[in-house]
């Protein structure tokens, strides 16, 4: 039964679990709709590392990233399965101050000659969360679940739709916002990985400007997530064969322990991509939809630090 503490989340990649998780505990009554099964999103794809990377505007961007820094640790420290604390390393082939997302870290290690991969004048050092998907996004469902909360296979056409039957909407739709929200400036950012066995790594490296860009290493218990991608604009998930070889090859070269890993799996995914985020309260008829999408490849980074502001405009209304 729908009442005035009943919310509708729409998506089930992360941002939308971790408004539905924010919801519930304040006391609403959430059901999630989603059009494919958690283990299908966007988000199940991704490398899932803590890294700001490619979103805007910054100046929430960096608060959004250090809520949920912090709430990943907090997680780490209270057994939630697949999140890790991870010496993660920014690589570039030049000079260059301390990269903005450190405030959010509590600090950096600059590295530079050795303690480098060759080809690169510096290297910013932090311990970051990085989160292995197919353990956590099923944790988060699970305690959905046994928190009261419904999950509903299905596609919503329109935004009035829902604000007809629930008081308040969260929309979380990703790339799906192009159609339901109507709103031109989402587009998608093609992504490939490859998944390869973990012959040992344990530090995460990227590469987004240098000779090699793009590339990263993301390691997990078991394997590591090789990339990458990053085409705009672009709708094909089909993977790419040239690609594969070009992702393997460049992260040989910045971690050699790698000749030895077995490839398992290549995988595409289409990032929702937007000039920048857009977190807003709007109202609908009788109902009010908060707007939460547009996280590019950031979601990981960003989401319980949107969800956060979520909750506070849910509140607020």
């Amino acid at each position: 039964m729908v009442t005035s503490r009943s919310a509708l989340v729409i998506g089930c990649g992360i941002s939308g679990l971790a408004c539905a998780r924010r919801l519930q505990a304040a006391g609403y009554h959430v059901t999630i709709i989603t059009r494919e099964q958690p283990k299908s999103t966007t988000s199940n794809v991704a490398a899932a590392l803590w890294y700001p990377y490619r979103c805007a505007p910054r100046e929430k961007a960096l608060p959004w990233s250090k809520a949920t820094f912090e709430e990943l640790l907090r997680q780490h420290r209270d057994g939630v399965p697949g999140v890790t604390p991870t010496t993660f390393i920014e690589l570039f082939d030049h000079d260059r101050p301390t990269p903005w997302w450190a405030e959010a870290t509590g600090g950096v290690t600059r590295l530079t000659g050795n303690d480098l991969p060759p080809g690169y004048a510096v290297g910013f050092a932090a311990t970051v969360p990085v989160v292995e998907t197919p353990l956590y996004l099923p944790y988060l469902v699970e305690q959905f679940s046994a928190a009261g909360g419904t999950l509903q296979l299905g596609e919503l056409t329109s935004l009035d739709e829902a604000c007809a039957a629930y008081p308040l909407v969260i929309n979380c739709s990703g790339l799906g916002a192009r159609t339901l929200a109507n709103d031109p400036e989402v587009f998608p950012i093609r992504g490939q990985v490859v998944r390869v066995s973990n012959p040992g790594v344990r530090r995460a490296l990227t590469d987004d400007d240098g000779p090699r860009r793009i590339s990263y290493t993301i390691p997990r218990q078991t394997d590591v997530i090789l990339g990458g991608t990053a085409l705009p604009h672009v709708w094909d998930t089909t993977p790419d064969a040239a690609t594969t070889e070009r992702i393997l090859r460049h992260c040989r070269e910045l971690e050699p322990a790698l000749a030895s890993a077995q490839v398992l799996e290549v995988r595409v995914g289409l990032r929702p991509g937007r000039t920048a985020v857009r977190l807003e309260r709007e109202h609908r008829g009788v109902g009010v939809v908060i707007h939460n999408y547009g996280h590019g490849g950031a979601g990981f980074t960003l989401a319980w630090g949107c969800a956060d502001e979520v909750l506070h405009l849910a509140r607020a209304t």
